[in-house]
Parts: structure tokens; sequence; C-alpha cells
């Protein structure tokens, strides 16, 4: 009976120094130990062992309390002492405590055991029976060995049941073969249930036997297409910053830039425990598909030196552009509208939204393929550029003071507009049920009607200096785009009357 309780307190004094040590490197200071707790007095317990082993477990439940998961699995690295691992298992399973916490700790804690075996490859070989009848896996064994001085539970029939729904998980998520399908499929979430389900059988070691193979087998696979999808993501958003770019896209109303992107800890994710971090690994997931579904790009942009990589869509457009082309025959009057006084605040903040439209739609053009750049994919629709409208926005020229260089400004501050006007229309349209946020939209075409006006006239100079200048082909660009731009401001003038 004393030899079991000095094994008991070897056990828990393994775990108190392993939580020590963790403690100390995220707090950056030793936590003092209880009196009659610490290493020496541990050694000089014989006569005070049930006593000492009822203040060691409250103690170490204390210290629980300052140790998450996700603490707990950066702690266990490749060095850890198998050792450790071991005596932090049987603290956990001898506790059983019924929350998902302890559960989670004693699911990393057998994992680990399982990635990182004493001997490599050990658990690879195949099964076989104890009582000649029943097969076991070679790590199941080990574990009854571990846990042969604990009571371990029982282990019920419909629990049993439980059990066999692991083997098609891990045949599932081997046929994964992108990151956003695993993440959609709902794996974790059905998975971490089925843990629930099992409740206290839990700590048995056939159930910690098979949810460890199956965690090893998820997160190898989890771990290679995130890998594989943020690698894309992060190549796209480099090629973007080569060109210019910041913006790649818009995820959950959230602006995603280059910036962004690239603080993305690739290990950092990885080793935190997955039920803290899914929202993030969920906004990676949203991120790519929103890149996935742009058209191709340029290859040679996103192939690293020596590889070959699937082209990802082009996440210039930023959702918050806007709609269709641009504008229309030279100095054609927009409609006069009338609209109630226009501050310089409102000009101002619109004024951002078009810059914002103006690098997005020159982003997309510059990355894009050749042939899909005229059709430029933006929050509610499709931007249809013409070629003098798309070669304006690929043009490297712009801070020039010349002729061209005022012709290429012309068309893609004409082109921004019309396509703010559409967006904005087509908001008005979602909005009509909420009144105030329907004012808000509506005050914005108003301001984007008189910068359509501003704008038509100062376009008719230029296409008027352009042709004077022997330059035909821009002045009837500039015409084509504008009269785009006073049809649709027509449009706009009309809703805002019918609505009115």
């Amino acid at each position: 009976m004393a030899e079991d309780l000095r094994f008991e307190l070897a056990i828990l004094a393994t775990v108190q120094g392993f939580y020590q040590k963790l403690l100390r490197d995220t707090l950056g200071g030793d936590v003092p130990i209880p009196s009659g707790l610490d290493e020496d007095a541990l050694r000089h317990s014989e006569r005070e062992l049930p006593n000492t082993l009822t203040r060691m477990y409250r103690w170490l439940h204390l210290l629980d309390m300052a140790i998450t998961p996700a603490m707990l699995r950066q702690a266990l690295t490749p060095d850890t002492d198998s050792e450790v691992a071991e005596a932090l298992l049987r603290y956990f399973v001898r506790r059983r405590e019924p929350s998902d916490v302890n559960r989670d700790k004693t699911d990393l804690i057998a994992t680990f055991l399982y990635r990182h075996p004493r001997v490599p490859g050990q658990w690879e070989q195949s099964g076989y029976g104890l009582d000649g009848a029943l097969p076991l896996s070679p790590f199941e064994i080990a574990l009854i060995e571990i846990l042969a001085d604990t009571d371990v539970p029982s282990l019920p029939e419909e629990h049993v049941q439980l059990l066999r729904r692991f083997d098609p998980f891990v045949e599932e998520v081997n046929r994964f073969r992108d990151f956003n399908a695993l993440i959609d499929s709902g794996m974790i979430g059905r998975v971490r249930e089925l843990k629930q389900w099992l409740d206290s059988s839990f700590y048995h070691p056939g159930v910690l036997a098979t949810v460890s193979a199956y965690n090893t087998a998820f997160g190898k696979k989890f771990d290679e297409l995130f890998v594989r999808a943020l690698g894309e993501i992060k190549n796209f958003g480099q090629a973007l910053e080569e060109m210019g770019g910041t913006i790649l896209t818009t995820v959950d109303g959230v602006e995603v830039t280059v910036e962004h992107v690239a603080a993305i800890e690739e290990k950092q994710l990885l080793q935190a425990d997955y039920g803290s971090t899914f929202e993030k690994f969920r906004r990676v997931s949203k991120l790519k598909k929103e890149l996935d579904r742009r058209p191709p790009i340029r290859r040679s942009l996103l192939t690293p030196a020596g590889q070959t990589t699937r082209a990802v869509g082009s996440a210039a457009a930023a959702p918050k552009a806007a709609k269709a082309a641009a504008a229309a025959k030279a100095p054609a009057k927009i409609p006069v509208f009338q609209p109630p006084a226009i501050t310089a605040q409102q000009l101002s903040a619109e004024e951002s939204k078009l810059r914002r439209v103006e690098e997005s739609i020159r982003v997309f053009v510059r990355v894009a393929d050749p042939k899909y750049r005229q059709v430029v994919p933006m929050r509610f629709f499709n931007l249809t550029l013409t070629a003098s409208e798309a070669d304006a926005y690929n043009a490297a020229f712009l801070e020039e003071k010349s002729l061209r260089a005022d012709v290429a400004r012309t068309l893609i501050r004409v082109v921004s507009i019309s396509a703010r006007i559409s967006t904005e229309l087509e908001e008005l349209k979602r909005s009509q049920k909420m009144s105030s946020l329907w004012k808000l939209h509506a005050d914005s075409v108003v301001v984007l009607l008189d910068m359509a006006s501003t704008t038509t006239e100062e376009s008719g100079s230029v296409a008027k200096n352009a042709e004077q200048n022997g330059s035909g082909t821009a002045s009837r660009a500039i015409h084509e785009s504008v009269k785009k731009l006073r049809n649709q401001s027509d449009i706009a003038v009309k809703t805002l009357a019918n609505v009115s």
C-alpha cells in the first residue's frame, strides 16, 4: 500500500515539475510552491503520504486552472521526455474530471505519445489479442501498461459502437484534397461531438488509442492542406505587392491586405488548439475561396522558380468596388439633378471609396490573364472595360505631366465613378426595407452624381485637347466612356426620383 502511494506521489511530483516549467516559460518567473510540496519535502514525507497526496492533488488542480489546452499543446515538444507525458496521462486519467478542458488535455497527451513513440514505427505493427481473441493495437497495449495502476472506466457496448465510427472518419479525412472542403465538411465539430458522447469512457485505453490514431491522421492531412492553401495565398499576396497592389479582397466585411496575409504565422496557428483557433482557420478558408473564384491570373506571377502552381483567382478586386463599365460620348452633359447641399466631408469620404475602387481595378487588370482583364469581378456584378480603359488602368505613366497621362487618368476616373454608382444602386435595391441604411446609400448616389457631372465637363476638355493634338483615338475613347457614365447617371436620377 505504501509503495503504491509513493509511486502515485512520484507521478504527481513529475507533473508538478512539468507545470512549473510551463508556467515559468509562460509567465517569465517561478510560481511559489506551497510549503511541504517542494522536491526536498516530498522526499521526506513518508509518514504523511495520504495527507501529502491530498494536498498535492489540490495544488495541481489549482495549477490546472491556469493552464489551457493550447498552452499544453505548445509545451509538449518532440524533446519532451516520454516519462513526463506518461505521468501527465496517468494524472488526468486518475482525475477523470467530466469537463471539456480535462478531456481535451488528456486527448492532447495521448495523441502526443502516439506521435512520438519510444521506438520509431512501433505503433504501425499489426495488432494481436492478449487473450487470443480480441485484436488490440500496439498503442492500446502500451496504454494498458501505462495505466495499469489506474482504475480505468469500463467500456459499455453503446460506446464500443461509437468507436467504430472513427475508421470511416479516417477514410473520409484521407480523401480530402482541398483545405476549403475539409473546413466546410464540419469534420472538426462532428468528431468533437462524438468525443463528448463517449463521456467517462473517453479515458479507457481502447478509446484513447482509437482517438489518438484518428487525431494523428486528421492532423497530418489538416497541416498538409493548410500549408498548401496558405502558401498559395501568400504567393498571390506577394505578386500583388510587386504589382503595386495592397488589397486582396474582403472577408466578413473586412478588407484583407497584403500586410494581413504576410502577418499570418503558419507555425503558430498549427500549434494552437483547433477549437480556439477554428475561426482563424475558417477566415483563411474564406479568403482562399474568394481568391479561387476570380478569373485566372498570369501563372508567371505566382509560380516560384522550379515549381508549378495552380493559378489562383485574381484577388485584386475588392468587394467594396463597384459595377459595370465606364462611360460616354464626349462632353454630353449629365442630366441636371438638384441634390441637397453636399458637404466637404461627404466628398472626402466618397473620394476615399473611389481611390479604393481605382486601386482594386488597377491591380486586377495588371495581374489578370490578358484574356480576362477586361471583365473585372465586383461585389454585385462584372465590370466590363473597353480596351482603352483597361490600358489606362495598366499604364505605368500615370504620374507624368503629359497628354497621354491626362487621357489615362480621365478614363480611370470616369470608370470608377460609373462603377461606384452601379454599386450604390444595387445597395439601394437591397436596403429598401431599412430606411436608415437606404438613406445612406441614396446620399452616396447624390454625391456621385455631382462628381459625375463635374468629371464629364473636365473629360470634355481633355477629349478636345487630344483631338487638337492629333490623337483622335484617345478622344473617341473618352467619348465612349463618358457615354456609359451618362447612361448610368440617367438610371440613378430616375431611381432616386421614383423612390422619392
